[in-house]
């Protein structure tokens, strides 16, 4: 008979199903306006969720739908229409510019349990059509990523345009039997195409790092509807790799963004600094024409309703990982391309902070002139309009609470958006995006309330490093902390302390929904969200000070900002432990190793312990030079004193003053930060005799997103930060 399970852990299990449970926003679509008898407009609003399935370990997608009533200048009245049903297999989906169709991209298992892929177009009523992309095999599985892929309808509504795998040709062994010929015509016959090719079995395929294992070869599709045929576009450089694709304004050709990808391919997930351009391919002729620039990064580009302009982000190649955008536009009947908004330098508040993410998928608004889009602030997040002609911006959400604000869509100016806080799961809120110069008056609906959860209170507060700790080069720079902690009951007294830096390093924690702090929160622990200098949202100076600096600036700052807080909150200075995934991860084991008498115990998930052993196996090897604020270049071998830079940047130097126990939490698929990171770090801690456990994760990659991992994650979490901290 098994033993009993404890009560705490029972507590801490239902803590977690009911916390798991809240679902978050996906993605919204809105329906054409409808005009009733009286004069009245309203428009139907589709949303999809995502919620965790502990009972199926997956990941679930359902959708729910809304009426929206409105004036074309105010929303009049909302409400959700019927119940939520579930999605399944539905990897892409697009209405069409009339949205009278809408095309779904569709996984199906056969009876012989392969995978195959279909796509379906929908009307009104009914399906009207569904190919069986698989049975056609004109390339390999479609791309539903948000790095390359797309699903977009011709202006003209015939065509539909997607990115796949190009087609492997097969292979065989060398002593593969081949049948016999039974006549001399047959072996008179021309060899087929698709016969396979002797000794490729065992080729390798390069592909596009973390996430992106199935991604080595895109290439651009185009489906006739009517014909239900594929064509694969030609004309495409062989050096490029195209991806996030449209029509241009009369369908004779299609815009892309074409990343180069030699002499070989490197992560992109995350990784908004990969050389790239937007390029326009002729599908009459076949010719490709370069229209941004041939050396930066480029990303995220949108055509307006007008089909005159298309607004994209550029970013510098190589460098941080993730910077500040500059948001260029390019006319594409003039063929002029203009900045609209430069590179932030420093957040000032009031001002327009700096790009840091991708535009919606939607973000023009109706006159073709303003765009939505949503960025981080500092530690929140926030909606903005930006003139394209001026380059003027104004916060939507200036008076609205403070929080994570994203846009979701917009369409005919109805503007909707996900809000959420470190104590309230995600709402649905919607707006009517007011005239040019009166966005101010902008005034959001709640459409979908979500309860806040009991018994957690937060704020940001805001740290200056003293001046040794000043960078020089970018003197002045301050930083931000989310501090969550229990609002009521015996734990509200003196809570321990949990310890969160961010990964990245270039990332954010923004004042928004995450399951972990508000989990740990009501099990009675203080929790530090620490946005170190090097974070987004501050202003690229602040993105540019940590590389050459990682192991001691941002150290520096987590430490500062922990003994800060133990001074001035209600906190036990004799319970503080270190939580922290990848760069967080190499944060909370440099604080171990350089102030031991702090913590008292840790938690790392993939963390990167040794840049120099790293950089041969990881997906981002220039990510390893970079930020030791070493050169990189694809044929450079680091020289003698470079490996010992990178090695006396990294955690390991300190292993020998580690006591606190530690806790690993490793992916076995990781590509970014190979798990052999994690296992020669434990291998250096059992040596010294330092308590320590470590979790495999087989079929998790770097996130550890899947639902077993990330459950079993948290539970591990939470008990082994109980033992050790006396809870």
């Amino acid at each position: 008979m098994e033993p009993p399970v404890p009560l705490v852990t029972e507590e801490m299990v239902e803590l977690y199903r009911e916390l798991s449970g809240h679902p978050v926003l996906s993605t919204a679509s809105l329906g054409p306006d409808v005009t009733t008898q009286y004069g009245g407009k309203y428009c139907s609003l589709s949303t999809e969720w995502l919620q965790r399935d502990l009972a199926r370990a997956e990941n679930i997608r359902f959708c729910r739908q809304y009426l929206i009533f409105h004036d074309g200048a105010s929303i009049t009245y909302s409400g959700p229409t019927g119940t939520c049903s579930e999605i399944k297999g539905e990897l892409l989906s697009q209405e069409s510019p009339s949205r009278a169709l809408k095309a779904v991209l569709r996984k199906v298992s056969s009876k012989e349990k392969k995978e195959k892929q279909f796509l379906e177009v929908w009307d009104q009523s009914r399906k009207v059509k569904s190919i069986d992309l698989t049975a056609l095999d004109k390339h390999g599985s479609i791309y539903d990523d948000d790095e390359f892929g797309c699903l977009a309808w011709s202006h003209s509504e015939t065509h539909l345009l997607y990115v796949a795998e190009k087609k492997r040709p097969k292979a065989e062994s060398f002593f593969q039997r081949k049948e016999l010929r039974v006549s001399d015509e047959d072996m008179e016959q021309p060899k087929k195409e698709d016969e396979p090719l002797k000794g490729e079995q065992f080729v390798y395929h390069e592909d596009w790092g973390e996430m992106l294992s199935t991604r080595s070869v895109p290439v651009l599709c185009v489906l006739d509807i009517e014909g239900s045929s594929i064509s694969v576009l030609e004309g495409i450089p062989d050096h490029l790799s195209p991806g996030q694709a449209f029509w241009c304004p009369d369908d004779t050709g299609v815009v892309f963004v074409g990343w180069w990808h030699e002499p070989f391919r490197l992560g992109l997930r995350h990784c908004t600094n990969r050389r790239s351009a937007l390029f326009y391919v002729d599908l009459t002729g076949g010719s490709c024409e370069l229209l941004s620039e041939e050396t930066k990064a480029v990303w995220s580009p949108r055509l307006s309703p007008d089909n005159c302009r298309i607004v994209y982000l550029e970013n510098d190649a190589m460098g941080p990982h993730q910077q500040c955008s500059r948001l260029r536009m390019y006319d594409w009947y003039t063929e002029e391309t203009s900045t609209v908004l430069e590179v932030v330098p420093r957040q000032v508040w009031g001002a327009f902070p700096g790009i840091y993410s991708m535009l919606p998928g939607l973000c023009w608004a109706a006159d073709s002139r303003r765009i939505v889009l949503d960025t981080v602030q500092r530690s929140q997040q926030d909606v903005f309009v930006v003139d394209t002609v001026t380059g003027a911006t104004t916060c939507l959400t200036a008076d609205a609470p403070q929080g994570c604000w994203s846009v979701l869509t917009i369409d005919q100016n109805i503007l909707v958006a996900s809000f959420s806080t470190p104590s309230c799961p995600p709402a649905l809120k919607v707006a009517m995006l007011p005239e040019a110069g009166q966005e101010a008056q902008v005034r959001w609906v709640c459409l979908q309330d979500a309860s806040p959860v009991p018994n957690i209170s937060w704020g940001i507060r805001t740290l200056q490093p003293p001046p040794e700790q000043e960078n020089p080069q970018y003197a002045g720079l301050d930083f931000d902390a989310i501090l969550l902690r229990p609002s009521e009951g015996p734990a509200a007294q003196k809570p321990p302390l949990v310890v969160m830096p961010h990964g990245g390093p270039h990332s954010v924690f923004t004042a928004g929904w995450m399951l972990y702090p508000a989990a740990l929160c009501r099990l009675g622990f203080a929790v530090l969200l620490v946005n170190y200098r090097g974070s987004l949202g501050f202003g690229q100076d602040s993105v540019a000070s940590l590389p050459g600096n990682v192991g001691t600036q941002d150290v520096r700052d987590v430490q500062l900002c922990v003994e800060r807080v133990l001074q001035e909150e209600p906190l036990d200075a004799s319970r503080v432990a270190l939580v922290g995934g990848s760069h967080g991860g190499f944060l909370a084991c440099h604080l171990l190793g350089q102030f031991p008498d702090t913590y008292h115990v840790c938690v790392v998930r993939n963390p990167v312990v040794n840049i120099a052993s790293m950089v041969g196996t990881t997906d981002i090897p220039d990510w390893c030079l970079t930020e030791t604020g070493l050169p990189y270049a694809p044929d450079a071998l680091p020289d003698p004193a470079q490996w010992t830079e990178m090695l006396h940047k990294s955690p390991m130097r300190y292993v020998d003053q580690v006591r606190a126990p530690v806790l690993l939490l490793l992916g076995e698929d990781d590509r970014r930060v190979p798990p052999k990171q994690g296992l020669e770090y434990y291998r250096a801690l059992k040596a010294r005799g330092v308590p320590t456990r470590l979790l495999w994760y087989p079929g998790n990659s770097h996130a550890l997103a899947g639902i077993e991992a990330e459950a079993d994650g948290f539970m591990n979490i939470a008990l082994w930060l109980s033992k050790h901290l006396r809870c």
